[in-house]
């Protein structure tokens, strides 16, 4: 007679054990685009901004991530981007779509000679239309896939 009364509650400890590991463990796709790509609150950088955010966003942990944008629009407007003109992305895929108005973005690339642990970057502040890739429900971007100048 206990086991009927544990068994749906060892079930349920283990189902909530299960959602707090997944929770606590892997970045979602959508949380990593917003970590890597989204600053919404800055909209002048100064020349060292590369290398604070690459910093403070974890991408110089253990390698010199090469090249990353920042976009400083609202996180709305990006995720606008996935119901606008869609483009192929940079790999064939047919889930890329650019942003119909440019927006303020600041471009980080390594510097020529910089290695890990010492990871210096160039900052270059633009306006540019970004393409981001989309996916999910609801549709939003999970990659940053290129900017142009010219629509």
């Amino acid at each position: 007679m206990g086991f009927f009364i544990l068994f749906p509650l060892l079930v349920l400890v283990l189902l909530v054990l299960g959602c707090v590991q997944t929770s606590l463990g892997k970045e979602s796709r959508v949380m990593k685009f917003q970590r890597q790509h989204m600053d919404s609150d800055t909209t002048s950088s100064s020349p060292n901004y590369c290398n604070e955010m690459m910093k403070r966003r974890n991408m110089t942990d253990g390698w010199c991530k090469p090249v990353n944008t920042f976009v400083h629009e609202p996180l709305a407007d990006v995720q606008a981007v996935c119901l606008q003109g869609n483009v192929t992305c940079k790999n064939g895929q047919p889930n890329c779509h650019q942003s119909v108005s440019k927006m303020n973005i600041t471009d980080c690339r390594l510097k020529r000679g910089s290695k890990y642990p010492r990871c210096t970057y160039q900052t270059a502040q633009k306006e540019k239309y970004i393409i981001v890739a989309c996916e999910g429900d609801p549709y939003v971007p999970v990659h940053f896939d290129n900017s142009r100048l010219f629509n």
